[in-house]
């Protein structure tokens, strides 16, 4: 009689554990087991702040200044406090010329970038390399940004007419010519308030102190955080 009460208690054990699991589970039509009990519910993650790279040479890196007062990392503070918020890596090299970045975009771009300002072709001019070059290296950096799907941001430069006014005119116009061609936003030359301005430049009169810094930050805020809302709005890169 005993062996039977046993016998009947251990089958009703089994019997309730296995009620239970069919409730919480089913058999997938691969015969999987898999939970059927609703799924908690759960915010949708908050989609990542832009990355904007900025691609350029010692201006853009902030020549013997902290990186926070170099204008990428000001450009940010100043996004911020409107309430834009962006991710900003400064891709500044000192005495870097266009083919520089152009060696250097492709790995940039891996960091899948949504916007690449591209600052650079002032050490080129410096240099007095041929026009049709720097060109031609800054035409190819932008094709390679809209590729890989950033938008590109270019920056015009200008020069001191130390290699003669028609050099420094082709190179003035390059520019304009090349944002047109290409349709690329553009912001003439950004250096306008602070080149040749004594009190916003380091003694060798081309690299900004960082008031100067301040001063580009101050010029390039709205043409970015233009750009930036045509990113929000869908417009096509």
């Amino acid at each position: 009689m005993q062996r039977v009460l046993a016998f009947s208690i251990s089958l009703a054990l089994v019997t309730a554990c296995a009620r239970k699991e069919s409730l919480a589970t089913e058999r997938s039509p691969e015969g999987h087991r898999e939970a059927t009990a609703p799924d908690v519910a759960r915010d949708p993650p908050a989609p990542a702040a832009p990355l904007v790279v900025f691609l350029g040479d010692s201006i853009t890196a902030g020549f013997e200044l902290p990186a926070a007062e170099a204008f990428p990392a000001l450009l940010e503070a100043r996004l911020a406090a409107r309430g834009v918020t962006i991710r900003q890596v400064n891709a500044g090299v000192s005495g870097d010329t266009s083919a520089g970045g152009l060696r250097r975009v492709d790995w940039l771009l891996k960091q899948r970038p949504d916007v690449v300002v591209v600052e650079l072709g002032g050490n080129d001019g410096l240099r007095g390399a041929p026009i049709e070059g720097i060109e031609q290296n800054l035409r190819t950096i932008v094709e390679k940004v809209r590729a890989a799907g950033a938008v590109p941001l270019l920056l015009g430069m200008r020069l001191p007419p130390s290699h003669g006014q028609a050099y420094t005119d082709g190179f003035a116009a390059l520019y304009p010519r090349l944002a047109e061609a290409l349709s690329v936003p553009f912001v003439p030359f950004f250096m306008a308030d602070v080149a040749g301005v004594r009190e916003l430049n380091l003694p060798d009169g081309i690299h900004p102190t960082a008031r100067g810094h301040v001063r580009l930050a101050e010029r390039l805020e709205e043409p970015l955080r233009a750009l930036l809302a045509t990113l929000d709005a869908g417009a096509p890169r």
